[in-house]
């Protein structure tokens, strides 16, 4: 089990995307972020079923900056209740896992 995180979130356009990853890899609370545009969602909102086409940002981090790393998005993000959730990275290649590392805010001791 490593200290890594994968966090997902959605928005609503390509230019929003890029804005938030360029926001939080500049602020070191993630090391790379994936635009995936055409992702298709399907949800409820005030009693209504929606369907929209977004952007899923899939965002490398570790555990211990989930904190700021979702207060940094809550900060910049245009959705009123945005999807923030992270997945456990169980192994990966070490090498990468080290550069992940590196590019990463220093944990606090």
């Amino acid at each position: 089990m490593t200290d890594k995180i994968i966090v997902l979130t959605t928005c609503d356009s390509e230019a929003e995307a890029q804005e938030i990853a360029l926001y939080l890899v500049e602020r070191r609370v993630s090391a790379c972020v994936n635009i995936l545009p055409g992702a298709r969602s399907i949800y409820r909102s005030k009693d209504r079923i929606k369907d929209s086409t977004e952007c899923l940002l899939v965002i490398k981090s570790r555990r211990d900056l989930f904190p700021a790393l979702r207060a940094e998005i809550e900060k910049v993000h245009s959705y009123k209740v945005p999807e923030i959730i992270a997945l456990q990275i169980v192994d990966g290649a070490e090498p990468y896992l080290s550069w992940l590392d590196s590019e990463l805010t220093k944990p606090e001791s």
